[in-house]
């Protein structure tokens, strides 16, 4: 069984300066998304790490309030929690894929954001994986997010936006 194989976990990253977290998360699922919640933080405070928890009514609402944290406050990075279990329609498979996608892109652009969005075919399958005693997806994404931060830190100053130079930055031939 899948959920029984070792994996390597890095170590935790150090930071010389504090880091703050938005937590964003949907509490569909409460009980699952609580248990994933609780590995999260424990795994941003073992860093001397602060965060705040935002709450979204569903998965799909989690990248939407990643961005317009990103654009409207001073978080170091991002964990997304929730939860998306197989139904009886094709709804599965657009809030899996899209959510994901959009975390994805949000990424590229320079974000650091650690994905815990489950995506399973049924409730136990979710409850392990949201267990911190178990699998704890949500304390794993919160140190994605932590090394993504760590190594930004460590790539020096991080410009907003892709591949555009901000005016300010520009000098204009034979101006010093």
């Amino acid at each position: 069984m899948a959920g029984h194989e070792q994996h390597y976990i890095l170590p935790r990253p150090e930071f010389d300066k504090p880091v703050k977290l938005a937590i964003v998360m949907s509490p569909y699922y409460k009980d699952i998304a609580d248990n994933m919640l609780k590995g999260a933080v424990a795994e941003i405070e073992a860093v001397g790490g602060t965060y705040e928890v935002v709450e979204v009514p569903g998965a799909l609402e989690i990248p939407t309030a990643i961005g317009i944290a990103e654009r409207m406050s001073n978080f170091d990075g991002y964990v997304a929690l929730g939860c998306v279990i197989r139904g009886e329609t094709t709804h599965y498979e657009t809030v899996c894929n899209d959510s994901s996608r959009a975390i994805q892109l949000l990424g590229l652009q320079g974000l650091c954001i650690g994905n815990g969005i489950l995506t399973v075919e049924n409730r136990r399958q979710a409850e392990v994986r949201a267990d911190p005693a178990d699998q704890n997806k949500g304390g794993g994404a919160a140190a994605a997010a932590l090394h993504l931060i760590a190594l930004a830190r460590k790539w020096g100053d991080q410009r907003k936006g892709v591949g555009f130079v901000p005016a300010d930055e520009i000098q204009l031939a034979g101006k010093a």
